[in-house]
C-alpha cells in the first residue's frame, strides 16, 4: 500500500465518525491532523519532538504504536544525516506510512578524533552501553580532560513522504548548542537521555536539572519546526 492510500485510509476513518455535515465541510477535513510515524521506540525522544512540534497541525506516532513487523536496522553510517535516512527509507518500505527519523552525534570540543563518539554514542569498544554505563563512560572521559568537557550535538532528520518524496537536512539550527560534561553525576535520571546527569550549562555552571529554564532550554525548536513545515507545507 502506497503512502498516501495510507493518509487516504486514514482520513476516512476519521469522516466515518462524524456527522453529514462534517463529512461535507471540506475545510474540517483538511484541519485533520496529519500523521507522521517517528522512527523510534523511545518515548524520551518522542516526548521531546512532540514538544518541538507543538501547535504544528501533526500527530506523531512512535514504532511502540503500530503492529507491523518492522526490520532491524543497521546503522552503518558515517554521520547522524546517514542514519536518519537509513531509518526512515527502511522502515517506510516495512510500513508504507510517512515516516521520519532522526539521529545525533555527540561531538568533543577537547578530544582527539579517536575519541570522538560521534553516531556511536552509546556502542563504545563495539559494547552497547545502557543508561548508567553510558553515565560512568563520559563522567570517567570527562576526567581526562580535567573533570569536564565542552561537547555539542548535531543532528540530521530525514522524512519520507512517498517513494519519490524524500528530505533530508542536517543543519546548524537542529543542532545542539555547547554545554558541559562533568565528571560528577547529578543523582537526578532521565530514562532514555542519560547524558542529561551530567550535562551542565555552559555559562552558568549549574547542572540543568538543577535549572528553572530546563524546560525551555532547547534551541532546536524552531530549526524543527521550519524543516516541518517547508516539508509539509503547512
Amino acid at each position: 500500500m502506497e503512502s498516501g492510500e495510507v493518509m487516504i485510509l486514514d482520513i476516512k476513518c476519521r469522516i466515518n465518525d462524524l456527522d453529514e455535515d462534517a463529512v461535507l465541510d471540506s475545510d474540517y477535513v483538511q484541519k485533520l491532523p496529519i500523521t507522521l510515524l517517528f522512527g523510534t521506540s523511545n518515548e524520551a525522544k518522542l516526548s521531546t519532538m512532540r514538544k518541538h512540534l507543538t501547535g504544528l497541525n501533526i500527530n506523531i506516532i512512535g514504532l511502540n504504536d503500530i503492529d507491523i513487523k518492522l526490520p532491524d536496522i543497521d546503522e552503518s553510517g558515517s554521520n547522524p544525516l546517514d542514519n536518519a535516512k537509513i531509518k526512515a527509507e527502511d522502515y517506510y518500505i516495512a510500513t508504507g506510512i510517512p515516516v521520519f527519523s532522526c539521529d545525533s552525534g555527540l561531538y568533543i570540543k577537547e578530544a582527539p578524533d579517536e575519541l570522538q563518539p560521534g553516531v556511536h554514542v552509546r556502542n563504545i569498544g563495539g559494547r552497547y552501553l545502557d543508561d548508567e554505563e553510558m553515565i560512568e563512560y563520559y563522567g570517567k572521559l570527562a576526567e581526562r580532560f580535567g573533570g569536564q568537557m565542552t561537547v555539542r550535538y548535531k543532528n540530521g532528520i530525514c522524512l519520507v513522504k512517498s517513494k519519490t518524496e524524500i528530505y533530508e537536512y542536517m543543519g546548524d539550527d537542529i543542532a545542539g548548542e555547547e554545554f558541559i560534561i562533568s565528571s560528577k553525576p547529578h543523582p537526578r535520571r532521565t530514562k532514555g537521555f542519560p547524558l542529561d546527569s551530567l550535562s551542565v550549562h555552559i555559562n552558568t555552571g549549574k547542572y540543568y536539572f538543577d535549572m528553572d529554564e530546563l524546560k525551555d532550554r532547547s534551541s532546536m525548536d524552531e530549526g524543527f519546526r521550519n524543516f516541518f513545515i517547508r516539508t509539509l507545507e503547512l
